[in-house]
């Protein structure tokens, strides 16, 4: 909940000073009498219609964020499976080759990690998973050949799944969608602020909630349309990543383990 809170006034303190702007605006057109429009019934077509489009691209935004919420549990189930394999192996047969490949998946997730907040460049990951078929050839004889093809096929549901966090993330949700919905809602508002209303207190209540509903829509759908902005010191709505996270602390827990497995307790 506080999560949540806090979230939503990044949004709301970024949205205020607009509102605050459009106000200031408000209040020297009128005491200069600059309102020169008179509100009809046009006025609340161009307000449903801006709405309309806003709840059109918010619509498209969310299909986007929810596909995206899975993505880090999927990556995490990955890495959980290729570490499970390989933990069951040195389990069969103790050999370093098997702890090696325990930190190349806990190498692979803090990288995918560090990935997500764009400080490991895209190649340097790709080349950190195609590694995992180096390691795939030394478990040939010793674990069955089925074993190693589904080890291969989690590694190629890994290599998809980052390539279509990366389309997500660098693709913007119809361009000249945000263009078209910016651009009415900046023209409705200068109507908005150019209208006269009677009495004044009123046409500056309306003023205020409308700039504030539109303001606040667009930034929400740009925000929304990155789910994965945790880069972004602006960014609010992002993705959690407390499945990798997970990840990251059991591997750590099974490496110690083993790290720490002395010969006595081995023979017991």
């Amino acid at each position: 909940m506080n999560t949540f809170v806090g979230k939503s006034r990044r949004i709301l303190l970024k949205v205020i000073p607009y509102v605050a702007l459009i106000i200031a605006i408000k209040l020297v057109l009128h005491n200069f009498g600059f309102e020169i429009i008179s509100i009809n019934s046009i006025f609340s077509g161009i307000i449903g219609a801006t709405v309309f489009l806003l709840g059109f691209l918010l619509s498209g935004v969310m299909a986007d964020f929810k596909e995206s919420e899975k993505i880090p549990g999927e990556i995490a189930s990955i890495l959980h499976t290729i570490t499970d394999e390989i933990e069951t192996t040195y389990n069969i047969r103790k050999d370093s080759s098997q702890i090696e490949g325990l930190r190349l998946c806990r190498d692979i997730g803090a990288d995918v990690k560090s990935w997500f907040h764009k400080r490991c460049k895209s190649k340097e990951l790709m080349e950190k998973i195609h590694c995992l078929y180096h390691f795939y050839a030394k478990l040939e004889g010793v674990i069955p050949a089925n074993y190693i093809a589904r080890l291969k096929q989690e590694q190629h549901n890994l290599r998809k799944l980052m390539i279509r966090t990366h389309v997500i993330r660098e693709t913007n949700f119809i361009s000249s969608g945000y263009m078209i919905a910016s651009s009415s809602t900046i023209l409705l508002l200068a109507g908005l602020v150019l209208a006269k209303i009677e009495p004044f207190y009123e046409s500056l209540f309306f003023l205020v909630v409308v700039s504030y509903l539109l303001i606040f829509l667009i930034m929400l759908i740009n925000d929304l349309d990155n789910p994965f902005g945790y880069y972004e010191s602006d960014s609010s709505e992002d993705i959690s990543l407390k499945p990798l996270d997970d990840f990251l602390h059991d591997i750590e827990t099974k490496l110690t383990e083993i790290e720490n497995f002395t010969p006595k307790k081995q023979g017991a």
